[in-house]
């Protein structure tokens, strides 16, 4: 297993002021390359005056002297300006995610932020065309495009084909801040199935992903009670249970209805049970609740993380449809397969990034050949997962390094309470 990326997210990777800094100090040193230029010409000049020195000094070495020197300020004055021009394009990519991320919460702001891209554009046409140029490029690196059909390997399922194309062109792989889902859910009822006292908290992203629900419950939550009686919640939700099209609507909520509710922006059985299972648990509104979802599981925790009345200041997902957008108080982990097909619906998720500093992506090709395996949809596998997982446990990235203090604080737990839940909808009568 090799090939794992670990990356913030997003199209900038550098400070738009410090980049322009950058482009002052240029600027500065050009001027000082012009007035050096400027004395060597002098010299040269005062030197041909001078018929007893002038034999003693190569002025015609000087002379090529301050032509260098005059090559040098104009180099530097092009990176100067060139430096000042992607400044510029990086803040319209910056100013573009902040408009449409404001576009639903608040429509003066993104308003006066528009105002600052059309300043930027209008002063050079350039950084326009740079701008999308820097998007562009972002969006090939991040997924690379859907997966083509290829004969009979590439006899993907088309609901999921048809969702991948959704996701890029309408932008429904991305989460805006501010979105809450709509509609009603189908009723379900929640019920207990099985309740343990694990004898320690997960020690790494592999393990909380071990700790899915087993059999046919959908959410497991553990309670945490702390060294000073304070008590928190991790969350582990399920991917889809039921994923035949037909089927969609019955017994289990974790079915394709919910995929696309959920892929839609509208809330579905599986995410009103998710916070029904939290309730019996004994959560309640404002108490810490980190989750932990897998594919479908992936939505959920996303609509937890951003509309609930918990706090999550961790979301773990793997596989997941959809990118959430977090605020920098909240930590966002993802794991993606360039060759899963479910993670390739989040359409490259966020082009400004998303959640804390500390949050990343960790992606890889879990299969570069095409074949059944891509039929089987394998990449996708929870199991696949647990292997990238474990790669990012044993990375040195910082990023990764830094989730270490996140196991161990949940380690110092004094007594850990684990609770599985089976949801079913409820027919109506």
């Amino acid at each position: 297993m090799s090939g794992l990326n670990i990356e913030h997210g997003g199209v900038i990777a550098v400070d738009t002021e410090q980049l322009r800094d950058v482009g002052r100090r240029m600027r500065t040193v050009a001027m000082q390359c012009e007035e050096a230029r400027a004395a060597i010409i002098r010299a040269g000049a005062l030197l041909a005056t001078e018929p007893e020195v002038a034999p003693q000094v190569d002025i015609g070495a000087l002379h090529r002297t301050g032509e260098g020197v005059g090559v040098l300020r104009a180099e530097l004055e092009d990176a100067c300006a060139g430096t000042l021009l992607m400044a510029d394009a990086f803040e319209v990519v910056e100013l573009r995610a902040q408009a449409d991320a404001l576009a639903l919460a608040d429509d003066a702001a993104a308003k006066t932020i528009q105002a600052r891209i059309d300043r930027l554009i209008d002063g050079d046409a350039r950084v326009g065309v740079m701008a999308d140029w820097l998007v562009a490029d972002w969006v090939g690196r991040r997924h690379g495009g859907l997966p083509e059909p290829m004969g009979v390997f590439g006899m993907l399922p088309s609901l999921l084909l048809a969702g991948g194309f959704a996701g890029i062109t309408s932008l429904l792989g991305k989460v805006p801040a501010g979105t809450v889902l709509k509609g009603v859910a189908d009723p379900v009822r929640v019920t207990p199935t099985a309740t343990s006292t694990p004898a320690g908290a997960p020690k790494g992203v592999a393990g909380a992903l071990t700790r899915m629900p087993s059999t046919s419950a959908q959410v497991a939550v553990e309670k945490y009670t702390m060294a000073d009686g304070a008590t928190r919640y991790v969350t582990y939700v399920k991917g889809t249970q039921n994923s035949v099209p037909w089927e969609a609507g019955e017994e289990d909520p974790w079915d394709m209805k919910s995929n696309l509710e959920l892929y839609q922006g509208q809330r579905s059985a599986s995410y009103q049970a998710t916070v029904d299972a939290l309730a019996a648990a004994g959560a309640e509104p404002g108490d810490r609740v980190d989750v932990v979802g897998y594919s479908q599981g992936g939505m959920i925790a996303a609509h937890l993380a951003m509309e609930s009345d918990y706090d999550v200041a961790m979301q773990l997902t793997a596989g997941s449809p959809q990118e959430s957008s977090l605020d920098d108080g909240q930590t966002l982990i993802q794991l993606s397969h360039s060759d899963d097909v479910v993670a390739r619906l989040a359409a490259g998720g966020s082009a400004e990034g998303t959640g804390s500093p500390d949050s990343f992506t960790a992606s890889r090709e879990v299969d570069p050949q095409d074949g059944l395996y891509d039929l089987s949809l394998q990449p996708h596998a929870l199991e696949a997962y647990i292997e990238t997982a474990q790669l990012v446990d044993a990375s040195s990235d910082p990023r990764a390094e830094a989730l270490d203090a996140y196991w161990r604080e949940l380690g110092d737990a004094v007594e850990i309470e684990r609770t599985e839940f089976h949801a079913e909808r409820v027919r109506e009568q």
